[in-house]
């Protein structure tokens, strides 16, 4: 799971296993493989970067 910003300031917890994209139109994209899309504050190399750290902490044990 990683934690991310909506626009409006509220914080979500994404399931990092179900992202499909990652996408910058100005605004940070984060495409779902249910469908869904949110777009968040944090930019694309910050969610990027928390992926690989879940990855990494997930893959480890």
């Amino acid at each position: 799971m990683i934690s991310v910003t909506r626009l409006d300031g509220s914080g979500i917890v994404v399931n990092a296993e179900l992202i499909e994209f990652v996408e910058r139109t100005p605004d940070t994209m984060i495409g779902l493989t249910t469908g869904r899309l949110i777009t968040v504050k944090e930019p694309v190399e910050e969610v990027v970067r928390q992926v690989m750290d879940y990855r990494r902490r997930t893959r480890s044990h």
